[in-house]
């Protein structure tokens, strides 16, 4: 068994080209961990973020550094201590940090869970992140009630898809906001009130809401203030600054995503049986990686990309 293998991995900040291909070391399973051969990871907006330094205070990083938040794969060997696994388990999760766009990876144990039988590698590598974020993040102000008024921005994304049905199932009525492209996707997930933000301007549409979950940023969390009852909330996971562009007088909230094993295993059995929708926009190559990290930045997409690592 070679000592190198593949990864994606910055040297230092910046654009497209700051993302490549190169040999590094296998690592070995430490302390409470295991070693996964990766067969597919998720492609993540924290991928470019990170590549271009943007949250660099939030996320100090030793460069060089492999990219890479979620993976699935099958578990390749058992660190001193680790229990919960063997060689040979199909096993999904996020890392809880970077380094999933490697053919091995070290992950602690209590972050995976078995993979469903349902649910292959590919449409498994999509699922730790988005489908645990977008639950989280929808809760992080206080408990969903039915009734609700709920503005979800980015709603045809990874998460936003996720966040959609989950709202919807807890009875909330749901404003959502997409591309011209993606309107008739996000309504089949249940929102009651879709928003071409291309065409439309959502504040002249959604009034009186309670919740805003903002996976877009930059101006659309400044003009989303004026949407929310006196007593709503903003929650952001794409402005690292929200608190200091909360006005006086309004509730503003950072997410940041930990890894949730328990409810991880309930979502991967729900997507597996069917009932809760998980999508796939594009599956890339290994060596495409590079190159879906920038396509992740540039443009909206439906659902998740995925990197192959059979490819």
């Amino acid at each position: 068994m070679s000592a190198t293998q593949r990864a994606v991995l910055i040297r230092a900040y910046g654009g497209a080209a700051a993302a490549e291909v190169a040999d590094i070391a296998r690592p070995a399973a430490g302390p409470g961990q295991v070693l996964v051969r990766v067969r597919a990871a998720g492609v993540n907006g924290i991928d470019w973020k990170v590549r271009e330094g943007y949250v660099r205070d939030a996320f100090p990083l030793q460069l060089p550094a492999v990219l890479g938040i979620e993976m699935a794969g099958a578990v390749a060997a058992v660190g001193p201590g680790a229990s919960r696994f063997r060689a040979g388990d199909r096993v999904m999760g996020p890392l809880g940090r970077l380094g999933a766009y490697a053919d091995f990876v070290t992950v602690d144990e209590t972050n995976l869970v078995l993979t469903p039988p349902g649910l292959d590698d590919v449409h498994a590598a999509g699922v730790p992140v988005a489908a645990v974020a977008a639950w989280h993040s929808l809760h992080h102000a206080g408990p969903i009630t039915a009734g609700q008024r709920i503005l979800i921005h980015g709603a045809a994304g990874g998460l936003g898809g996720y966040a959609v049905q989950y709202a919807r199932r807890a009875g909330a009525e749901v404003f959502a906001t997409a591309a011209t492209a993606h309107l008739e996707y996000v309504r089949s997930l249940g929102a009651d009130h879709v928003i071409d933000y291309r065409t439309q301007r959502f504040e002249e549409i959604a009034r009186d809401i309670d919740l805003v979950v903002d996976y877009v940023g930059g101006d659309v969390l400044d003009r989303s203030w004026q949407v929310l009852t006196k007593h709503g909330a903003i929650v952001g996971t794409s402005s690292p600054d929200i608190l200091a562009r909360t006005p006086p007088g309004r509730r503003g909230l950072w997410f940041t995503n930990k890894p949730d094993a328990a409810l991880l295993e309930r979502l991967a059995a729900e997507i597996a049986k069917g009932t809760l929708i998980s999508k796939l926009s594009e599956v890339v190559g290994f060596d495409g990686i590079p190159a879906a990290i920038e396509r992740n930045r540039t443009g909206p997409r439906i659902g998740k990309v995925v990197a192959d690592f059979s490819r």
